[in-house]
């Protein structure tokens, strides 16, 4: 690894395995691949079926938001515990375990009949990723000699970013032309030849030191309680209020139980998530930044997918195709992000991401109810180029600075930071938008052209028009008609500009901490 804030690496002796095909890193990055690219494709594809769903499955709102947030919970509070357990039993095994349970989960969603079915095995579908996700990058850190590591990283954080930013159109293609349990079944093919190719290929890799450990397990309910009781509080703030004593209080007994969590981990003999791991100021603003670097992407392709559906009436598959340009640049920018932070190390390639994802944000304050797409591609491209170059950077910074013993742990802490950011993503900015609407709806009815005590009963559908869908009856005159879908529409964008304002002002945050927290960090070492 390239910068001096990364600990100097001792190539990882290789697992005793068969020479050659378990022995080939490249190998290995192919069949962590294909789990990768499934978890990541389920993360975004099912912005695209939830409106699909909640007509079929007659979903509430909040029916629907538990359908990403059981999903997001289950994968927040299982990561760390997921890549201690590769640690210890190996990652293979516990990689393999993870594909299985996630291929069947996703099977067992498409033949589901109800919506709280549909939320359950989304929980499930959430917990076998996490055991899946941070055994990629321990695998890799396994494998992969220090000087390679880098670009392996930039082909991982590739294969992340492309997957979630494909969501949109595969799905948007899948909801269109067959129905919403497909975009669940498409899982199955990729996590049978995933099985396949992994156990043909995967090396075996464990941290024999903690062989005959005791397991962490009142380390585990105290990590998994904090983390369910805080994302539950964000989560639940958009309906209760944020101010309300049960959101408040949700947050604080989670924050609570986390803090208990980081004390004893620091006394116990067998960690967890062992402490020392932060002593490292790049692995720790590196984690800071990925959940920042998620927190703006999931959120951002949540409400983008609301406003050029509900909003500008674009099909699924139109909707998706508008978003090319953000896998495109993503493709682009992971490894070149990769081959920057090899050579200047995370301290340029992580401000430089937050301050393209920050112009991003700012360049979408332009954005109108009737925008062109001159308007709307370059804050994707801007986007797509920002979250490429993070994840190289976060990913270098974070598993490249922890022991390789500790490989799987530090792949767990960054997947968390990266699920709870899109999680906290997700809500906040749905909240922000749900807000503002709720502040102007009335006044934009009224501006637009609808009569004032028409306006204020149409104030009360404010749910409705904070996910862009104008509250219009097939029994309105035509003028007032328009006049409604005007004023809707206004009240939505005043919602999204706010949320995009928010994210904007974290990003120019994000890129100063990472510049002045890792400045003189970066300088390239020599050697490897």
């Amino acid at each position: 690894m390239p910068s001096s804030s990364v600990a100097p690496l001792a190539p990882a002796p290789l697992p005793p395995a068969p020479a050659g095909r378990r022995a080939n890193p490249w190998l290995t990055l192919i069949a962590v691949a294909f789990g990768l690219f499934m978890v990541g494709l389920d993360g975004s594809v099912v912005s695209i079926a939830n409106p699909e769903i909640g007509r079929d499955l007659g979903a509430s709102t909040a029916g629907l938001q538990w359908v990403t947030n059981s999903y997001l919970l289950a994968l927040a509070a299982a990561l760390i515990l997921g890549g201690k357990l590769g640690d210890r039993f190996g990652r293979r095994t516990v990689y393999l375990v993870g594909v299985a349970g996630f291929t069947l989960a996703s099977v067992a969603i498409g033949l589901s009949g109800s919506i709280e079915l549909v939320i359950a095995f989304r929980a499930a579908q959430g917990f076998f990723g996490a055991l899946l996700m941070p055994n990629t990058l321990g695998l890799l850190r396994a494998v992969f000699p220090p000087r390679r590591f880098g670009m392996a990283v930039g082909i991982w954080a590739m294969v992340s970013s492309v997957s979630t930013a494909l969501g949109p159109i595969v799905g948007g293609l899948l909801v269109e032309h067959v129905n919403w349990e497909s975009v669940f079944y498409i899982n199955a093919p990729v996590g049978v030849l995933a099985i396949v190719v992994s156990a043909s290929v995967l090396p075996q890799s464990r941290n024999t030191a903690v062989a005959g450990e005791k397991f962490d397990i009142v380390g585990v309910v105290l990590l998994a309680l904090g983390m369910l009781v805080v994302v539950f509080g964000v989560v639940k703030g958009e309906t209760w209020g944020w101010g309300s004593a049960g959101t408040v209080g949700a947050i604080l007994a989670g924050l609570v139980l986390l803090v208990a969590f980081g004390l004893y981990e620091a006394r116990t003999a067998h960690p967890l998530l062992p402490m020392r791991l932060f002593r490292s100021p790049a692995l720790t603003v590196g984690t800071v930044v990925t959940a920042l670097n998620f927190f703006v992407l999931l959120g951002g392709i949540f409400f983008v997918m609301l406003y050029l559906q509900n909003v500008r009436g674009f099909s699924p598959v139109e909707a998706g195709v508008r978003t090319l340009p953000l896998s495109l640049a993503s493709v682009v920018a992971s490894p070149l992000g990769a081959a920057l932070t090899d050579r200047f190390g995370p301290r340029l390639t992580m401000p430089l991401g937050m301050v393209l994802q920050g112009a991003a944000s700012f360049l979408m304050l332009t954005w109108g109810a009737e925008s062109g797409y001159g308007a709307l591609w370059p804050p994707f491209v801007a986007l797509g180029l920002g979250v490429g170059m993070v994840m190289s950077a976060s990913s270098a910074a974070i598993v490249g600075s922890a022991p390789v013993q500790d490989a799987g742990v530090a792949g767990g802490l960054q997947a968390t930071a990266l699920q709870v950011g899109g999680a906290l993503g997700t809500s906040v900015l749905v909240s922000l938008i749900s807000g503002r609407v709720g502040a102007t709806l009335h006044g934009e009815l009224v501006s637009a052209g609808v009569p004032q005590r028409a306006a204020g009963r149409l104030a009360e559908a404010k749910d409705a028009v904070s996910m862009g869908v104008a509250p219009v009856s097939g029994s309105m005159p035509g003028g007032l008609r328009s006049a409604v879908v005007r004023g809707s529409a206004q009240a939505f964008m005043n919602g999204v500009h706010s949320a995009v304002l928010v994210t904007g002002v974290l990003c120019v945050l994000g890129a100063a901490t990472s510049a002045v927290v890792l400045r003189g960090r970066g300088a390239p070492r020599h050697g490897h």
